[in-house]
């Protein structure tokens, strides 16, 4: 376990969350690409039900990785609606693959949203290339539907690393939402992409500088 993956989970996130990240999750991600081998509910939901049993739904299990979403520590490397089951899908880990040297002080503080927030460059440009967001540029507008948002609501306190990684999801929910469609340029081609993790070279490079180096 790390030092970013520590910040997080120290944050205020429920001891269940905590478990199932610690003795559930990350056990099955791979330690190179940060992703994990499907979710099988039944082992996840036997974890979690080790004293008594709490946990008799999916749904209730799906609570606890949104929650895990909630604070950086894990990602769909697919689109799912959060209304469905997540059993047998994938997840990614960002904070088992990102350099914790370059974001650690990103963790320490937390604060609340603010009028002249912006997203931290160097992390936003990693995370979207973790899960798949193939054009990068926002526009003005985004970040300030995202501030507006999250200015409604103050009791909201969050770390800048949590703040940018809330902004990649916005960012690529809402694309969606409106039918955008990812395309990557093949010699003379735009080819349309298919809305997930996409393992292109770029993210292959990336994984691979921070893989060897930044791993204790």
């Amino acid at each position: 376990m790390n030092e970013p993956e520590l910040q997080a989970l120290n944050g205020s996130i429920s001891n269940d969350a905590r478990v199932l990240y610690c003795l559930g999750i990350r056990p099955i991600a791979d330690a190179t690409t940060g992703i994990t081998n499907e979710l099988n509910y039944k082992q996840l939901t036997n974890l979690l039900n080790s004293t008594e049993e709490k946990y008799t739904r999916g749904r209730q299990i799906n609570r606890l990785i949104l929650e895990l979403q909630n604070h950086g520590l894990v990602n769909f490397t697919s689109d799912i609606a959060e209304d469905k089951s997540f059993n047998k899908q994938k997840l990614l880990l960002p904070l088992m693959v990102l350099p914790e040297d370059d974001y650690h002080n990103l963790h320490h503080q937390k604060t609340g949203m603010n009028r002249d927030w912006k997203p931290n460059q160097s992390l936003y440009q990693d995370l979207a290339q973790l899960v798949g967001i193939i054009e990068k540029d926002y526009y003005k507008d985004e970040v300030g539907e995202f501030v507006a948002y999250w200015m409604g609501r103050p009791d909201s306190l969050f770390s800048q690393f949590q703040w940018t990684h809330k902004f990649v999801q916005h960012i690529k929910k809402n694309r969606l939402a409106i039918g955008y469609k990812p395309t990557q340029q093949l010699a003379t081609q735009l080819v349309n992409k298919k809305a997930e993790l996409i393992s292109d070279d770029n993210t292959k490079k990336l994984v691979e500088k921070y893989s060897g180096k930044h791993q204790r």
